[in-house]
């Protein structure tokens, strides 16, 4: 009964000691430090996120499938997000680095309408790097094209991150009335 009832109390004060969102979360990963290479040819770092919220995905410019609708609808959730006085990063990690160099990423951005005052475009790291990246720290998958291919295959979901760098949650990203559910979540934690 002894043992029981410290079970209890410890697994009560662990519980207590966690970051507690007003949301209900999905993961629960850390974001390792890095830093990248924007559109705009500046670095980009975890410390630059540091205090802020943000949400992650994975594209590439070259892409024929998912990454179409994915960067539409990050476009229509800056549009929201602005619409709605919401504070958030964006950032679009390149899994095609080797193609998708900064000046690529910019005119890709471009034609979403991408405003890179709060939505960056990242690349400046090789392909393991990025598959590493985004398999170890979002549980998003990323595998190189097959030969003859150029087409990566990647993962589609959006991902909250929380202003201490901590993955909490991740969306739909290729499912427009997604955004609606990341404005409610951002409402929430803001």
């Amino acid at each position: 009964m002894k043992r029981f009832l410290l079970l209890i109390s410890l697994g009560i004060f662990l519980t207590g000691c966690g970051q507690s969102y007003a949301i209900e979360t999905t993961m629960s990963e850390e974001v390792p430090d890095f830093e990248y290479t924007t559109q705009d040819n500046q670095t980009l770092s975890l410390e630059d996120l540091k205090g802020d919220w943000w949400i992650a995905d994975f594209i590439f410019t070259n892409c024929k499938t998912v990454c179409l609708p994915m960067t539409y609808n990050m476009s229509k959730l800056q549009l929201m997000m602005e619409e709605e006085g919401l504070d958030a990063q964006l950032v679009s990690f390149s899994v095609d680095p080797n193609y998708d160099t900064p000046e690529v990423l910019k005119d890709y951005a471009e034609n979403y309408d991408a405003n890179f005052n709060n939505w960056s475009f990242v690349t400046g790291y090789d392909f393991e790097t990025i598959r590493e990246f985004s398999i170890k720290h979002f549980k998003n998958l990323v595998q190189a094209p097959s030969e003859g291919d150029d087409q990566v295959l990647h993962g589609t979901s959006f991902y909250l991150v929380s202003p201490e760098g901590e993955v909490l949650k991740n969306y739909d990203g290729v499912d427009l009335k997604t955004m609606d559910e990341i404005i409610a979540d951002l409402k929430k934690v803001q």
